[in-house]
C-alpha cells in the first residue's frame, strides 16, 4: 500500500517539477516564416542543444533561422542522445499592404433570396402562397419555370404571365446547400388587381467596412473579417457577383455600453468600383483589385505575424473616422490563442488610444476589417465589437484572412 501511495504521490508531482513543465512546454509541430526572424524556442538547460539536419535551418542556442521554404525538423540531445523531435514547417515571407481604407460593399444574391412571408389578399381570403408551397425564410429561388433569375425585376413578369395562363409555377430552390423543387400558384389580390406570390424577396445588399490588406502583384485583398449575413434571414448571403468601392465616412455616431456605436458614410455603386467580390465567408469578403488606391502613409509592404507570434501588449490599428484619410492608433492586444487551424475570433483586442477613444467611444461598426498591427507585422483584422464594452472587440488572425484570398504562405 505504501509502495502504491509514493508511486502515486510521484506521479502527480512529475507534471509540477520545471524540468518536466519545460519539456512539456515544447511543441511537437512548429510553424516559421522565411523572413530571417528568429523563432525562440523554449530552453530546456545549459546541457541540452537543439540541432537540425537541415542545412536550411540554422540554430543558436534556443534560437532557429530558417534559410528556405518546406518541410524540416529539429532535434533536443543531451550528450549525443536525443530526447525530443519537434516537426518544423518553414513559409514563404508573404508581404501584403495594409489597408486601412473606409469601403462601400455592394453584393449581388446568388437567386433571389427569401426574407419573409405575407398574406394576398384573394377572392376566397387571405392566404400565402409561397407559405402554402412550403418556401421558407432563407431560401434561395434559383429558377422559376426553368429561368434562372438573378434579379428581383426578373420575377414579376414571369408571376403575371402564368397567373394570367391559370399555370402553377415551378420553382427550383436551394436551402442549406441542398437544391430542391416546389410548386407554387400565383393569386390575384382584389385589390391591386396583380397577381402576388405571398413572398418578400431581396436581391443585393449593401453596406460598409474596412478593407484590411492587398497584395501587391495579384491585386488579391481581404476586408471586413466576418461573414456578411442578411439582416432578415440571419444567414450568410450566396453572392452571385458584387463590388467594393470608395467610401467617405461623414459622421461617426458614438458607441455606449448596451449599444454598439456606427460609422456613417457615402459611397457611389456606379462611380468609385475599386474591386471585385468574389467571396463572403467567416473570415471576410475577399477578390481582386481593379482600380488603384489611395496608400497615403501606409504604402509599404509588412510581412505577416503568425497566430502563435502574437504577443499580449501594445498594437496598432489603421483605420479612418474622418473623410478617407488612414490613421493609426493604439490599441492592447488582450488576449490571443494560437491556431492551428481556421477559427474566427482568435484575439481580444481593447481600444487604448485616447483620440480614438474620444471619437468614437471604442469599436465602432463599420470598422470591421481594420488591420491590426504589432512589432512592424500584420497581426490580424478587427472584426467585432464587445456590446456591453465597446472599447473592446474580437480580433481574427490573418493568416486564415489570407488563406481565403487564395495567398499562399509556401511554395507548392
Amino acid at each position: 500500500m505504501w509502495i502504491g501511495v509514493l508511486c502515486l504521490a510521484f506521479i502527480l508531482t512529475v507534471p509540477f517539477l520545471t524540468p518536466v513543465q519545460k519539456y512539456l512546454s515544447i511543441p511537437n509541430n512548429l510553424i516559421t516564416v522565411n523572413d530571417q526572424t528568429p523563432l525562440e524556442l523554449p530552453s530546456l538547460g545549459e546541457n541540452v542543444s537543439v540541432l537540425s539536419p537541415d542545412q536550411r535551418v540554422e540554430t543558436f542556442e534556443s534560437s532557429v533561422y530558417a534559410h528556405n521554404t518546406g518541410e524540416s525538423e529539429l532535434v533536443y540531445e543531451v550528450a549525443g542522445l536525443p530526447v525530443k523531435k519537434v516537426n518544423l514547417s518553414l513559409l514563404e515571407d508573404v508581404k501584403v499592404i495594409p489597408g486601412g481604407q473606409s469601403i462601400g460593399v455592394q453584393l449581388q444574391t446568388q437567386g433571389v433570396l427569401v426574407v419573409g412571408h405575407h398574406l394576398v389578399n384573394g377572392k376566397d381570403g387571405q392566404l400565402s402562397p409561397g407559405e402554402d408551397a412550403k418556401v421558407k425564410v432563407g431560401d434561395i429561388i434559383l429558377t422559376i419555370n426553368g429561368e434562372a433569375v438573378e434579379k428581383m425585376e426578373e420575377v414579376k413578369p414571369i408571376v403575371e404571365k402564368a397567373g394570367k395562363e391559370n399555370k402553377p409555377l415551378e420553382l427550383l430552390i436551394k436551402r442549406n446547400n441542398k437544391e430542391m423543387e416546389t410548386t407554387l400558384q400565383p393569386v390575384i389580390d382584389d385589390k391591386e388587381q396583380e397577381y402576388r406570390i405571398g413572398l418578400y424577396i431581396r436581391d443585393s445588399a449593401a453596406g460598409i467596412g474596412t478593407l484590411s490588406f492587398y497584395e501587391p502583384e495579384s491585386k488579391k485583398y481581404g476586408a471586413l473579417g466576418h461573414v456578411i449575413t442578411d439582416m432578415d434571414t440571419k444567414k450568410a448571403i450566396e453572392i452571385h457577383n458584387g463590388s467594393i468601392v470608395r467610401s467617405s465616412v461623414t459622421s461617426i455616431e458614438k458607441g455606449n455600453n448596451g449599444s454598439p456605436g456606427e460609422k456613417q458614410a457615402k459611397f457611389s455603386v456606379k462611380d468609385n468600383e475599386i474591386g471585385s467580390i468574389t467571396k463572403n465567408s467567416p473570415f471576410g469578403i475577399f477578390g481582386k483589385l481593379t482600380d488603384s488606391l489611395d496608400k497615403g502613409d501606409y504604402h509599404e509592404p509588412m510581412s505577416i505575424g503568425l497566430s502563435h507570434e502574437v504577443k499580449e501588449g501594445p498594437a496598432t490599428i489603421l483605420t479612418v473616422v474622418d473623410g478617407e484619410k488612414v490613421e493609426e492608433y493604439d490599441v492592447e492586444i488582450v488576449n490571443s490563442v494560437p491556431q492551428k487551424f481556421p477559427a474566427t475570433k482568435g484575439m481580444v483586442i481593447r481600444i487604448t488610444d485616447p483620440k480614438l477613444l474620444g471619437k468614437t467611444g471604442g469599436i465602432v461598426q463599420g470598422m470591421s476589417g481594420s488591420p491590426i498591427i504589432q512589432n512592424n507585422k500584420i497581426v490580424g483584422a478587427v472584426t467585432h465589437v464587445f456590446v456591453n464594452d465597446p472599447t473592446s472587440g474580437y480580433g481574427v488572425h490573418i493568416e486564415w484572412m489570407l488563406e481565403e484570398a487564395g495567398i499562399k504562405m509556401n511554395k507548392e
